[in-house]
């Protein structure tokens, strides 16, 4: 989950400079680029959402010794956004590949 903050970043500050500067990158390279990034980067969320939530959910199960109430809802709430960033970014990746053959 460590890279994806850096590439959202990278993505925002090209997609903003794209659209301030009113030139689109019309290169299929750099398009082919982008959606393996997110594909990849998508399936490593997916990963580690599953892994959280198999976790919480075995410290869950476990009882209250392994896991105090507060921080078990911290952990479901982490699993939580893990599976709404792969969702996104999974989106982002399909979008970007139906973008793809309008080049």
């Amino acid at each position: 989950m460590g890279l994806m903050i850096p590439w959202s970043l990278t993505l925002v500050m090209v997609d903003a400079y794209s659209v301030f500067i009113k030139y689109l990158p019309h290169q299929p390279r750099i398009l082919l680029v982008i959606i393996a990034g997110d594909w990849v980067l998508s399936f490593l969320s997916l990963a580690a959402a599953c892994a959280t939530a198999s976790v919480t959910d075995l410290l869950v199960d476990a009882g209250g010794s392994f896991c105090p109430t507060k921080s078990c809802s911290r952990f479901q709430l982490s699993a939580t956004m893990a599976f709404l960033s792969w969702f996104l970014s999974f989106a982002s990746s399909l979008f970007n590949l139906w973008l793809l053959p309008s080049l």
